[in-house]
């Protein structure tokens, strides 16, 4: 991750320790993708089976290789290593190995509820019908949800169809997801190249989902602008938003002349109808601090010339605004980062105290594609054991 020029040592080590902490806390994970995801020797051990050359050979020098790769502050760029993980990622038995490891390394990191989001259609190369990738991934997610309870550990996770924006298979996808739900699937999203790729382009597929009450989250605001979120919530009729971060691009700021009681400068804060309608309707934020970082989504937030570091991100921002925010991954072995990790890089960031990060996995989990009861129970169960 890109660090702040203040995180010196005793920075650094706070952060750690405060990770370790937060670890042990049950969190919310609803932005994380499996391919994204893997653990660097099931990678070596599957590309080995298969003979996929991959860039490094040893686990620790394969995890760094992902990590330097992601860095380059391009969206295009930090999607390329996911050639690598699709690629071992191609039948049955893989899948249903990645599911499950996937599920103990979030009970691991303490995540109590997850939504894995991934795309059936790209894993299809050796011939597995969409169908088939789906009940192979499911069958990995509840042996993994097995083996965390039988070491009396608690865990649910559902799967979330994502179709890819420049493939035009979202029709497919939907039908899957609507077969599945019930089995598993708990919603649909769209990912990929954002820019010139916008919702409108699926409305069909969108309005089927509405019509099958099926929920729906959106990537949007992270590769493109305010008219991509915008596009997300009318065409997409989105519940949540995928990152979301550059709807702080629809809020001004500004300094006024007199100070506030405490001698700090006070500002004036103006949003847009589109920022003002996701905060007023509580649309959630997957936000994602280090993966924006090193994708450039937050490039724009930086001050002129500089690079971005967590400060600039508008995270916390949009907290203190009253939007819901929430925090997760995005890919956990290609940004090089745990869900206790970025907790713990934002509390120190923006001096944020246990019982604020406390409410991001309270939004989180208000925000699942969870029943009522269901919410309240893990709710319940999160709140007391944060307090």
């Amino acid at each position: 991750m890109t660090e702040s020029p203040a995180a010196e040592p005793a920075a650094l080590d706070r952060i750690a320790r405060l990770e370790e902490k937060v670890r042990q806390l049950p969190k919310v994970s609803l932005h994380d993708h499996l391919d994204g995801s893997l653990r660097p020797a099931t990678m070596i051990a599957l590309a080995a089976e298969i003979g996929h050359t991959l860039p490094a050979d040893d686990a620790d020098g394969l995890a760094a290789w992902f990590v330097q790769s992601s860095t380059s502050g391009s969206l295009e760029q930090y999607l390329e290593g996911f050639a690598h993980t699709t690629a071992v990622m191609q039948s049955a038995a893989s899948l249903r190995r990645i599911a499950a490891e996937y599920v103990e390394d979030l009970a691991a990191d303490g995540v109590v509820y997850a939504e894995v989001r991934w795309a059936p259609e790209q894993h299809q190369q050796e011939g597995l019908s969409l169908a088939e990738a789906v009940d192979a991934v499911q069958n990995g997610l509840e042996d993994g949800m097995r083996t965390v309870a039988e070491k009396d550990g608690l865990i649910v996770v559902g799967q979330l169809l994502s179709a890819m924006r420049q493939s035009d298979r979202a029709e497919e996808i939907v039908d899957l997801a609507l077969q599945r739900r019930g089995a598993g699937v708990v919603g649909f999203d769209i990912a990929g190249p954002e820019d010139g790729f916008p919702p409108s382009r699926f409305a069909a597929a969108f309005t089927r989902l509405a019509e099958g009450m099926l929920p729906a989250t959106v990537h949007a605001g992270e590769g493109d602008g305010v008219a991509s979120v915008r596009d997300a919530l009318v065409s997409g009729r989105a519940q949540r938003l995928g990152h979301g971060v550059r709807i702080a691009e629809d809020i001004s700021v500004s300094e006024v002349s007199e100070e506030t009681e405490d001698g700090e400068e006070a500002l004036e804060v103006s949003l847009g109808e589109v920022a003002r309608w996701v905060r007023d309707r509580r649309i959630h934020l997957e936000m994602c601090p280090t993966s924006n970082l090193q994708t450039g989504a937050v490039a724009g937030f930086a001050p002129d010339g500089e690079e971005a570091v967590l400060e600039d991100h508008p995270f916390d921002m949009l907290h203190q605004l009253g939007f819901s925010v929430g925090v997760n991954t995005d890919n956990r072995l290609v940004s090089g980062v745990t869900l206790s990790g970025e907790l713990a890089r934002l509390a120190v960031a923006f001096d944020y105290e246990t019982a604020e990060l406390a409410d991001f996995q309270i939004n989180a989990i208000g925000a699942a594609f969870l029943g009522y009861e269901e919410r309240e129970a893990l709710s319940a169960l999160i709140r007391e054991a944060w307090q």
